[in-house]
């Protein structure tokens, strides 16, 4: 395996660092980062547990056994993009269809974006697909199908690629000595040197790229940052972590912080407490108090309950954005029989670029019932050039589906027509959005959101067509009302009672 892109892992010397900065970093510095014995125990324990307890993953399979560099760099090029967001059972399946059908850099290139948005559909964040789409046609037409063999070419050339998965690559496919940081990671090391601070600001950050590429292992630095993430993954998780199966216990600050202060608490109240240097291995930070960065703030406290789960610390997710949608599901006789649905294709560009749909539209505001159907119906018209009565829309319900960053409800329609009076679609129509009606077989094989399948799954309930449009009308959005019930008088109430009490009749 090629060594000429790995970067030296030597770490300068602890004094030597600290001549040219302040004093106070100094010391925040070296109380949050590993001496170079425990580095070498660090890498010897990680490797030893992940040789014996890293699961079996068809990637991993790949990098280990294909010879060819551009086609093992392709594999986990892949993998690491599904694994964005998404866990890893929910992968493998999309992991094995996607190779089979494109082992190559070559093959995926010469698909269609509609046949990537196929094979994605239902894995989320599509843009993902796109970009591999994207970046396997550049390095053919440009590299002649040659991935770049360097964590910072790989940064450089390849879209949707950053710094972790660059150096993913790298390390796993060409050997390269280089670190990676994802949120398993952050989690593992935040623990292991007591990080408090933000992970996602850039000191924190920053800081955490340094001790990844400062504790990799130079031999296997591949394996030992798949172990770091199997680690995070498995055992160090972000909630009830398995602290006493982890091999780096004796590494780790937070969890002998937690033992202290457990140790504290059990103490006699006629024994003195010993002071926090007295107990081996124990460290505090001398700006923990301070002005120290890396600590956990002095507004945000140590909380007993929350033990190792106290590290790492994040900032407050920003609120979704709320939209609504009206959706209408337009159904027709099928030619062959059954029912077929028409479908419209999204933009080349922005959320789900590509996809296929429902006819949707997306509410700018809050409007009536009745503006919301004859914006509808007007939407409708545009895309199949029909008249729409209004009158034969069918009110079914609403499906929530959360996007990354936003929270979007569709408020569902059906509209049944006619074979006779329902438009077939021309290619020369290029007025109008690509449309086409599909089969349910079709619909559910074609690059379809998991959002539209959902409301598939609304339409084919027991109660369809239930709701019609004067019941919907007289709702206030879209809620639905429940049955009216009637208040008895106290007369009736006072009968109820007598007959009650009234002896059966024998």
């Amino acid at each position: 395996m090629s060594r000429s892109s790995q970067r030296s892992s030597k770490k300068k010397d602890p004094k030597q660092e600290s001549s040219d900065i302040k004093e106070p970093m100094a010391k925040s510095s070296l109380y949050h980062s590993f001496t170079s014995k425990e580095t070498k125990k660090l890498r010897e324990r990680l490797l030893a547990w992940y040789d014996v307890h890293k699961r079996h993953l068809p990637w991993r399979t790949l990098a280990s056994t294909e010879l060819d560099f551009n086609r093992r760099a392709y594999a986990v090029w892949v993998s690491e993009v599904m694994l964005q967001q998404t866990q890893v059972a929910t992968v493998i399946e999309y992991y094995n269809k996607w190779m089979k059908a494109w082992p190559s850099l070559e093959d995926l290139a010469s698909a269609s974006l509609e046949e990537v948005n196929e094979k994605w559909s239902g894995l989320g964040y599509y843009s993902r697909g796109r970009r591999l789409h994207e970046g396997a046609q550049k390095l053919v037409s440009e590299l002649g199908g040659t991935m770049p063999r360097s964590a910072e070419e790989l940064q450089k050339l390849l879209p949707g690629v950053g710094r972790y998965t660059a150096g993913a690559i790298a390390s796993i496919s060409y050997g390269q000595v280089t670190g990676v940081v994802d949120g398993n990671v952050i989690r593992v090391l935040s623990r292991l040197r007591c990080i408090g601070a933000d992970s996602s600001t850039p000191v924190v950050m920053e800081r955490l790229w340094d001790l990844a590429n400062n504790v990799v292992d130079p031999e296997r630095p591949g394996d030992f940052n798949q172990a770091v993430m199997e680690l995070g993954a498995t055992v160090c998780t972000p909630k009830k972590p398995l602290c006493t199966k982890c091999p780096l216990q004796e590494n780790c600050r937070a969890y002998k912080k937690v033992n202290t202060e457990s140790t504290f608490k059990t103490l006699p109240k006629t024994r003195a407490v010993p002071k926090v240097d007295d107990v081996d291995d124990i460290e505090e930070c001398d700006l923990a108090h301070g002005s120290c960065n890396l600590c956990i703030p002095l507004s945000e406290c140590w909380e007993s309950s929350l033990g190792v789960t106290n590290f790492p610390r994040k900032s407050a997710k920003k609120p979704s954005r709320v939209e609504q949608t009206v959706t209408c599901v337009c159904k027709r006789s099928g030619a062959q029989g059954g029912l077929e649905y028409l479908i419209v294709q999204r933009p080349s560009s922005g959320l789900l670029a590509g996809m296929w749909e429902f006819p949707n539209l997306l509410l700018g505001k809050e409007l009536t019932v009745k503006d919301r159907e004859d914006s509808l119906g007007q939407h409708l018209q545009e895309i199949t050039g029909l008249n729409v009565s209004l009158q034969k829309l069918q009110y079914k319900g609403e499906v929530v589906h959360i996007f990354s960053h936003i929270h979007q409800t569709y408020i569902v329609y059906i509209l049944h027509l006619n074979r006779s009076r329902s438009f077939s679609v021309k290619e020369e129509d290029k007025d109008i959005p690509s449309v086409r009606w599909v089969t349910k077989e079709q619909f559910m094989t074609s690059a379809i959101p998991t959002a539209m399948k959902k409301i598939m799954k609304l339409c084919e309930g027991k109660n369809e067509g239930s709701s019609n449009i004067a019941q919907s009308r007289k709702r206030k959005k879209t809620d639905i009302q429940p049955p009216s019930i009637k208040i008895k008088t106290d007369t009736e109430k006072q009968s109820s009672i007598r007959n009650f009490f009234k002896p059966a009749i024998k």
